[in-house]
């Protein structure tokens, strides 16, 4: 059985494993720059990002990463995934549909009008998973992303 549970300051070295092992399964495995200390600050100092850890047997699984949006055409906050994660051994044993339904239900709680994630399109498993559980894919839409050199010349702080 998975127990989903908030994370506390002493899961910060196993999440920042998971995000690691995360961004190898999304092949890009030197793209994490997070350290503990970043995690520790975003997640229990200032609170711009939550998380919550899957257990099963007492032994870590999984976890999600969320935080707070909002919508002008709603009015109201949105609930946004980060990051969801479930280590090979535990996949395809519900741990990935309990933790989303774990968010969903704080969406709910926090009366969110949305509850939203990307994914990679490669990612068929994840796909299929978010199809059943009744997510739409919004295709029409485009993330755009700016960071690094590019954050900085759009900021007029490089040339």
């Amino acid at each position: 059985m998975t127990t989903i549970r908030p994370a506390t300051r002493a899961d910060v070295p196993q999440i920042l494993a998971f995000v690691r092992e995360l961004a190898e399964f999304e092949r890009e495995p030197d793209a994490v720059v997070a350290t503990e200390a970043m995690l520790e600050h975003a997640l229990f100092g200032e609170g711009s990002a939550e998380a919550v850890m899957a257990e099963a047997g007492g032994k870590p699984v999984g976890f999600a990463l969320f935080f707070h949006n909002f919508s002008t055409w709603t009015g109201r906050k949105g609930l946004y995934l980060e990051d969801l994660y479930v280590t090979p051994d535990a996949r395809g044993q519900g741990v990935g549909t309990a933790l989303l339904a774990h968010l969903a239900g704080v969406a709910l709680d926090r009366d969110c009008a949305r509850f939203e994630w990307a994914v990679l399109d490669w990612n068929k498993a994840a796909i299929d998973v978010y199809r059943k559980i009744g997510a739409v894919g919004m295709d029409e839409w485009r993330i755009q992303r700016v960071s690094g050199e590019a954050l900085e010349r759009l900021a007029g702080r490089k040339a």
